[in-house]
């Protein structure tokens, strides 16, 4: 009979690992339902971004008023700063000019009726993969793409391919992992123009029914177009149609007609659409359209007093209402929006929407970089005149959201073409 040494264990008898095994699990068994009870996984996001289960399909499918909402405390912060984004225009770039008060970089606007995920570049590359992207407008829209390149330079690292005229007003960047090219065209009227300057009239002179060509030439080459205008249009102005003068904005001592900007703003809008609608649709090559409505100033007394925009929190419900000029600017874009939206739906591969941010930007008056635009603007004391930006958004700032209502948007319209499939 054979003798076993007693320094190892019988064939048939369970090994000490094995035997420990199943009281290691049960011992971390309660140690991780209690992990997971206070400290719950997040969602990790797929491979690729673009794969949703069908409970998460049924959620973008359905439809979301993004204007009804308010401003939330956000312990998280933005997705990038001041001095890891290279490519803020210096007068918004807020936080390395000095602004004291860092509380505005702590808000997100939460929608009434659905949920705005937090901005995801990776999503937003891989959707708009092989696509040329053009911002054209004012520097409103300016100040939207320079906020996208902040975003999506988290994930992916823009090259400057392209540059031209004063004030860097027409470049392109490319972002060579999704092969996506991303281009600003400053066209501040959409329509042809000549602007105000020392050599020239002391007025902007508009043609309403013909587009500027320095962005409208290039509609061959452009998969998806945001614009962008609106308070270039309070400027003194003379407006031309048909080869004639059709009137004036506050021009006196010339013998024109006072007509206003209203009219002028909504035909400008209409050549800018019909002109994209019938260069885009009669080639079939298709576009997607965005227009940003019109985003409120926010100028409380003098533009050049320190306090022009002193308010340091948003805006609660109630507290500031929609009217007066930026609700007749907003009124003209959404109904000439939704006028085309009709003609759009006839015409293969265009689609065209509404990015209407007007109401979650007038909620938003400590947004601005106010006497920030310039650098330490109080270092040697505060002075009695310091000019205010109360018009465009500090980088990291309120414009931020609009990017992610935009990815929204174009994640719902991925999934309804998949579905179409």
């Amino acid at each position: 009979m054979d003798v076993m040494s007693p320094l190892k264990p019988h064939p048939n008898s369970p090994s000490p690992t094995k035997k420990l095994l199943p009281f290691a699990l049960y011992a971390l068994l309660p140690i991780a339902l209690l992990r997971f009870y206070f400290h719950p996984f997040h969602h990790l996001p797929p491979n690729n971004p673009t794969i949703l289960t069908k409970e998460e399909e049924i959620v973008y499918e359905t439809p979301c008023d993004y204007t009804d909402g308010r401003w939330v405390h956000d312990k998280m912060g933005p997705l990038y700063n001041g001095t890891t984004c290279g490519t803020i225009k210096d007068g918004q770039n807020c936080i390395s000019h000095g602004r004291p008060d860092l509380d505005y970089l702590y808000w997100r606007w939460r929608p009434s009726q659905c949920k705005l995920p937090r901005f995801n570049p990776n999503t937003f590359l891989h959707l708009l993969s092989n696509k040329h992207i053009a911002f054209v407008g004012d520097s409103m829209a300016r100040n939207q793409l320079e906020s996208l390149l902040c975003m999506l330079a988290t994930a992916s690292n823009p090259n400057l391919v392209y540059r031209d005229g004063e004030d860097n007003k027409f470049r392109t960047w490319h972002f060579a992992s999704h092969n996506i090219s991303i281009s600003v065209y400053w066209s501040p009227f959409l329509v042809k123009g000549v602007e105000k300057s020392k050599a020239g009239p002391n007025h902007n002179e508009l043609y309403v029914d013909t587009v500027d060509e320095k962005w409208g030439s290039d509609l061959d080459h452009i998969d998806m177009i945001l614009l962008s205008i609106g308070h270039w249009f309070l400027h003194p102005a003379v407006y031309y149609e048909g080869g004639l003068v059709l009137g004036c904005h506050y021009c006196p001592g010339l013998n024109h007609t006072e007509i206003g900007f209203y009219d002028v703003m909504r035909k400008a809008l209409k050549t800018a659409l019909k002109t994209i609608i019938e260069r885009k649709g009669a080639n079939g090559n298709g576009i997607d359209v965005f227009l940003a409505t019109f985003s409120p100033s926010h100028f409380e007394g003098e533009w050049d007093k320190a306090g022009a925009c002193p308010k340091a929190k948003p805006y609660k419900e109630g507290e500031k209402m929609l009217e007066g000029m930026d609700a007749d600017m907003r009124a003209i874009e959404v109904e000439e929006i939704e006028a085309v939206k009709v003609n759009a739906k006839q015409i293969e591969g265009l689609r065209i929407e509404m990015l209407d941010v007007t109401k979650l930007s007038l909620m938003r008056p400590d947004g601005h970089p106010g006497p920030y635009m310039y650098p330490f603007p109080f270092a040697n004391g505060v002075r009695e005149r310091v000019q205010n930006d109360c018009v465009h958004w500090c980088l990291p700032g309120p414009v931020d959201t609009w990017n992610q209502i935009l990815l929204e948007v174009i994640r719902k319209w991925s999934i309804q073409s998949r579905r179409k499939e």
